[in-house]
């Protein structure tokens, strides 16, 4: 399909917009859900029976249940099902038993939830400067790794694979723990590989933009039974109930010595999470098929830099990021407010005018001056303020797609004059 365009004469300025119809993204009910999915849930509803622990045999339990199916599809010893995204990485901190107060290194570029989950487990973070392609710099990391620095999370930031390799191998070489925060990646892999499964622990969510959607929730994956053990008793198993988590004798772990942070999920949320596991590899395939259409259309376009992954096809493919070099923030943030008014919808990561989270100088409960934070860490805020993000709906259509790669060929040819770049 041809989109017909008036290359100069943009929505912004008055001129007819490539689209006029909203933009696919959860917020407005764009869900990828059916029939079954409802159905399992409403099953749930009548059964009458919500609480994770309850007279049934816990492998009978739609907790139980999803935690198997988790368990297969990601080939791990255990999973435990939890209240968010936020509330796995909080819960896999802990679970690690790091001394109170430790430094854990992060990206700088992330979401808000990452530090808050550091924060939450009684830890501080210490944050790592990005690469050209926002991922986390390993010889930034590899610089900030101090005796005092007790555990690292990596962020699979925009669905996009960090180099778990090189990271895994830095975290071995100082003796630390790595939690991936693959909040943002659910049913990515890199070189083969689910992301999730290289560090000690795999934190992901199932909030209404994830894979899985069930409004809110989440999930950990993890290898070894005492670090499972002591995640779900913070969840909030209590009385002995965590030995239902195990098929035969659960670890030596003294559940009432530990806290319990009422964390857990329940049984109406797992059954929705479960028929959408298994048609996982469906959306996983139309993520890629949207972004790799539109990806190779605007590859070579003069001003864009498309974010590259660590390894071929190691992203999810939700989100189109790119960057314009040169740009500068307030120029990023006119060619995002520039796609919107042609009907796409757009953001300028480091929009001066935005309260975005992802953007670091953002997190007042941190950085109290934006100024000193972004002096702080330079070279992220220099990234950031140079890059846009697209959401990709698993939905899209092609004549969606062709939207897409109108508008930011339209937009960005609008010259160097309009976008700030010199």
């Amino acid at each position: 399909m041809t989109v017909d365009v008036q290359p100069g004469l943009l929505a912004i300025d008055g001129a007819e917009p490539v689209r006029t119809e909203p933009w696919p993204t959860y917020d407005k009910g764009d869900v990828f859900i059916g029939e079954d999915d409802l159905d399992a849930a409403l099953g749930a509803i009548r059964d009458r029976l919500y609480f994770r622990y309850d007279h049934r045999p816990y492998a009978e339990t739609q907790t139980g249940r999803f935690e198997r199916d988790l368990c297969a599809y990601f080939g791990v010893p255990h999973a435990l099902s939890c209240a968010s995204g936020t509330a796995a990485i909080t819960l896999a901190l802990l679970a690690l038993d790091l001394p109170p107060g430790s430094l854990v290194a992060c990206p700088a570029f992330t979401f808000a939830a990452t530090p808050s989950a550091i924060l939450l487990a009684g830890h501080r973070p210490v944050f790592v400067e990005c690469d050209d392609d926002l991922h986390m710099d390993v010889a930034d990391l590899r610089r900030r790794l101090t005796p005092a620095v007790r555990a690292i999370v990596v962020v699979h930031m925009r669905g996009f694979a960090s180099d778990m390799d090189a990271i895994c191998a830095l975290a071995r070489e100082h003796g630390v723990p790595v939690v991936e925060d693959a909040v943002p990646a659910l049913g990515a892999r890199l070189n083969g590989r689910l992301l999730g499964t290289f560090g000690d622990a795999g934190a992901f969510s199932t909030q209404s933009d994830k894979s899985l959607n069930t409004g809110e929730g989440g999930f950990l994956l993890a290898r070894d039974p005492a670090v499972h053990a002591r995640a779900v008793v913070y969840s909030g198993a209590y009385e002995g109930r965590m030995a239902r988590h195990f098929d035969g004798p659960p670890p030596p772990v003294d559940d009432l010595a530990l806290p319990i942070f009422s964390l857990r999920m329940d049984e109406i949320r797992a059954a929705l999470a479960r028929p959408m596991l298994r048609r996982l590899p469906d959306r996983l395939a139309a993520h890629r098929r949207n972004h790799d259409d539109v990806a190779a259309r605007l590859a070579g376009v003069p001003g864009v830099a498309l974010r590259r992954p660590v390894a071929e096809h190691a992203y999810l493919g939700e989100a189109l990021v790119f960057r314009l070099p040169g740009a500068g923030a307030r120029g990023t943030a006119w060619t995002a407010a520039a796609l919107r008014a042609e009907g796409i919808d757009a953001r300028a990561l480091g929009d001066p005018g935005d309260v975005n989270v992802r953007a670091f100088w953002n997190w007042r409960f941190l950085f109290p001056d934006a100024a000193r934070a972004r002096a702080e860490y330079p070279v992220t805020a220099a990234r950031l303020d140079e890059a846009i993000d697209i959401p990709l709906s698993a939905n899209l259509t092609e004549r969606d797609r062709d939207h897409v790669v109108a508008a930011v060929r339209k937009v960005v040819g609008a010259g160097p004059s309009r976008t700030g770049r010199r």
